[in-house]
């Protein structure tokens, strides 16, 4: 019977265990915070509840260790559903989500404006170390293709050449 609950407990504490071994997502609010007082690139993972390709980056992508790893060490890392309800106070501004019509549940604001419109997820925003827009690179990507978009942005080579250049 000790043996069945020492299993049982060391299975119930496997998910939490891998759960610290990956990506340290934190709101948008506490990256800004963050920002203040640590200056450090921000990485924004613009996502929404029923994107297929949003969840596939989750299993795969953002699982990859070497991802983790440069994420963690490099970025303030967001999660931000850009249908969420909560109200975002950045600088001078509220952004809230006013909600869609026909059962819709609308857009953040936020999230359209870091996007400059262009709603497509998921969406990965880089903002620098005072919070300023870098790029915004939509689309899944491969652990692969990811990784040399994480380095050329956080190593500042796209002060000194295009991305084409650098991944040659």
């Amino acid at each position: 019977m000790k043996r069945l609950l020492i299993v049982i407990m060391v299975l119930v504490s496997l998910p939490v265990i891998s759960d610290a071994q990956g990506i340290n997502w934190m709101t948008f609010e506490e990256a800004v915070k963050l920002n203040e007082t640590a200056p450090k690139k921000i990485f924004i993972d613009v996502y929404t509840d029923w994107c297929g390709w949003c969840k596939k980056m989750d299993q795969t992508t953002f699982q990859n260790e070497d991802v983790v790893a440069y994420m963690n060490e490099n970025y303030y890392a967001v999660k931000f559903n850009a249908e969420t309800r909560d109200t975002i106070v950045w600088g001078s501004n509220t952004y809230i989500n006013e909600g869609g019509i026909n059962g819709r549940k609308g857009t953040h604001q936020l999230a359209a404006a870091l996007l400059q419109g262009r709603l497509s997820y998921p969406s990965y925003v880089f903002l620098n170390e005072k919070n300023q827009l870098l790029t915004v690179a939509p689309g899944y990507m491969e652990a692969k293709d990811f990784m040399p978009v994480l380095t050329y942005l956080s190593t500042d080579a796209y002060l000194k050449q295009s991305f084409k250049d650098y991944i040659k």
